[in-house]
């Protein structure tokens, strides 16, 4: 009884948030900004945020502490594979400690932020900032981080940073349970699990997004090897001055 209560309710809340589909993907350049492959350009690849967890009956994100390990470590490891593929001189960031690696957080949820703001307000339809909206007529692609990106370290050596986030919730039983019973009760359709990422390319003198891919519905299960190369090769796909990509490691499939 408790159960059905939970279902119910859960249905309500999910009629109540419930919005057409619409396109997942999409991905913009700032205008007049080029990167042709082996121009001797340095990127600085800054470590990938992650998260992973389960997602609730009720939609609620509930954080997984070894999914995000395994995750992390598979990811990072199919980053590294794929630099090569990047058209550029690529190299991890510096190691940061104390106050540089505080620094280096800071930044990274600010670069989260502000991709966030951008697949809210000019990706897909929704919302639009009064400031945006004639930039959004014109396909004008506009956002910064700030010249403070300078201060990151590694950065005086580098010409761009590439930053990336993903977050994965699967969806948990009662969810698949109360997508079941919203499809075949008052027709609602109900999303179970959640896999959302994005990567951007940042001026590190200016701070300027120059290129941000968005993908609010990725696949590949990134606790896997495999998901995790799947996930790096949509997060980097058509990445500036990019070269053919390196086939994953024999037994993985594309």
């Amino acid at each position: 009884m408790k159960r059905a209560r939970v279902i119910a309710a859960a249905i309500g809340m999910a009629a109540l948030c419930h919005q057409p589909a619409a396109a997942q993907e999409h991905t913009a350049v700032k205008a007049g900004f080029t990167l042709p492959a082996n121009s001797g350009k340095t990127i600085l690849v800054f470590r990938p945020t992650v998260r992973v967890g389960a997602q609730s009956t009720g939609g609620i994100f509930e954080p997984n502490g070894d999914w995000t390990d395994r995750a992390r470590a598979n990811l990072e490891t199919a980053l590294a594979a794929r630099q090569a593929a990047l058209g550029n001189i690529v190299q991890p960031a510096p190691a940061a400690f104390g106050e540089e690696a505080r620094l280096v957080e800071e930044y990274q949820a600010l670069f989260g932020a502000l991709s966030r703001a951008v697949i809210e307000y000019q990706f897909f339809r929704g919302n639009r900032l009064p400031t945006k909206k004639r930039e959004n007529k014109a396909g004008v692609f506009d956002w910064s981080m700030g010249s403070g990106v300078a201060r990151l370290p590694g950065a005086r050596d580098a010409d761009y940073g590439l930053f990336i986030y993903d977050k994965d919730a699967y969806g948990s039983t009662g969810r698949k349970i109360l997508q079941v019973f919203a499809a075949l009760g008052p027709g609602i359709a109900v999303k179970s699990g959640e896999h959302a990422g994005y990567a951007g390319l940042v001026d590190l003198k200016t701070g300027d997004i120059v290129w941000l891919n968005a993908d609010m519905a990725m696949g590949g299960d990134v606790r896997t090897t495999e998901g995790a190369h799947k996930r790096i090769g949509q997060l980097l796909e058509d990445f500036p001055g990019s070269t053919a990509a390196t086939p994953p490691p024999a037994g993985l499939a594309k």
